[in-house]
């Protein structure tokens, strides 16, 4: 697996964090799966099975039968869109005494962990290794948002469900992933890499898009003056977008103190470039004010 797929799927997983919260709730530190053969069988089988939900914290929900015990983030939830936490706990909490129907999307005897998933289910049993066979690694192709997350886009590209990195949404910067694209949207994604052992899929939506910033020199240039829009105001200055995919920073000692209270989201707004530095895709800049843009 690549270096930075590595770090992707950490933040995937983010919602396990609160995996051994879970557990610890419940007594049951060890013996996550209390028959890992089973186990095991039925994730190398890409088996359907229904377990009861028997406990819940704010990471998903625990579940057990069937000799099997495991953990079901939210964000594999079908029911997993919405992102007011307080509503979040509530849905939780209505899922004790439930049976789900779920499939094993982990099986890491080693590290007590086994890790399962509603929206998986949703796949006949058994097609998971047909399913990524048919997928090729830079296919462009068509799916759609299934569930949004700070740290990414779900999206379900035809029985399989990838993601896309909130650094893999635009060329620019990203507040929320819910800023760019909408569940149940169609999108087209390119495929960056597959893991089927883990049943994993990186996808990219600014790829497929000329990156802004491999050709920025030719078209701007320290000293000019150009219009932008302020796309956040964060304690340290403004950032300001001069076209899609390419904002800079007004850091606040550019910025008078009188205007700084009419700067807001979405001010149009002159400013002049001070530097760009294309590798770190990063620009400075200051701010222009009415009358003095000479």
């Amino acid at each position: 697996m690549k270096k930075n797929e590595e770090g992707w799927w950490a933040s995937v997983l983010a919602d396990e964090s609160y995996f051994e919260e879970a557990i610890s709730e419940t007594g049951d530190e060890k013996n996550l799966s209390h028959d890992w053969e089973k186990a095991k069988k039925l994730y190398e089988e890409d088996g359907i099975v229904s377990l009861e939900v028997v406990a819940h914290n704010h990471g998903g929900l625990l579940v057990e039968g069937e000799g099997l015990k495991g953990f079901v983030p939210y964000s594999h939830l079908l029911k997993s869109n919405n992102n007011d936490e307080i509503k979040k706990e509530d849905s939780l909490a209505l899922y004790h005494g439930k049976l789900l129907k779920l499939k094993l999307i982990e099986c890491t005897p080693e590290e007590d962990r086994a890790v399962f998933s509603e929206r998986a289910a949703q796949v006949g049993a058994g097609q998971r290794r047909e399913l990524f066979n048919a997928l090729k690694q830079g296919e462009v192709i068509d799916g759609e948002v299934t569930n949004i997350t700070d740290f990414g886009v779900f999206v379900d590209i035809g029985g399989v469900e990838g993601l896309i990195h909130i650094s893999e949404l635009s060329w620019g910067r990203v507040g929320h992933p819910g800023q760019i694209v909408q569940v149940n949207q169609k999108i087209r994604v390119q495929i960056l890499s597959l893991s089927p052992e883990r049943c994993r899929v990186a996808l990219s939506l600014k790829r497929l898009y000329d990156n802004p910033w491999e050709k920025i020199n030719e078209k701007y240039q320290r000293g000019q003056i150009v219009p932008a829009e302020v796309t956040a105001i964060v304690s340290f200055g403004v950032f300001a977008r001069l076209e899609e995919g390419i904002e800079g920073l007004i850091h606040s000692s550019e910025i008078p103190p009188s205007e700084r209270n009419l700067l807001q989201k979405e001010t149009k707004i002159d400013v002049r470039i001070l530097e760009i530095d294309a590798r770190k895709q990063r620009m400075g800049l200051s701010l222009v004010l009415e009358g003095h843009n000479g």
